[in-house]
């Protein structure tokens, strides 16, 4: 299973909106200038957000949009499932082996586990334990 631009971007969107939860609405405009992306690509996504209740929009000269829940209530599943469709990393009916079948199920329920235990809350207080530039070369 591979996560398609809709659900990268969707979930861009998901956490500029929790970054700023509880301080009024955020533009398209300025989700897609902070991050380098297409506002009418983000206005295509956020439609989808909308109408399953995740985020409403504010009309008006200082509107946009705010989450219509809090960052601890949604999960990376609830957004990757609207914008990608079921989480599936292949089409069980036509599976005849019951071994790989088992796998494909482990699979798919594996990732569902994981994007479904990690909140939008989570995503935004993620901090990096890796030191990626924590090497010191001496010559």
């Amino acid at each position: 299973m591979k996560i398609s631009t809709k659900g990268r971007y969707g979930l861009t969107i998901m956490m500029e909106l929790a970054a700023k939860f509880g301080e009024g609405p955020i533009s398209l405009k300025s989700i897609a200038e902070r991050n380098h992306l297409s506002e009418h690509y983000l206005e295509q996504l956020v439609a989808p957000l909308r109408n399953a209740g995740l985020v409403k929009s504010i009309r008006g000269a200082y509107g946009g949009y705010i989450l219509s829940k809090d960052p601890e209530q949604i999960t990376s599943g609830d957004i990757i499932r609207i914008l990608e469709g079921p989480i599936s990393p292949v089409d069980f009916t036509e599976e005849d082996d019951p071994a790989k079948r088992d796998l494909w199920l482990r699979i798919r329920d594996s990732i569902a586990e994981v994007l479904d235990s990690t909140t939008l809350a989570d995503m935004i207080s993620f901090q990096d334990a890796g030191e990626a530039d924590s090497y010191m070369f001496y010559i």
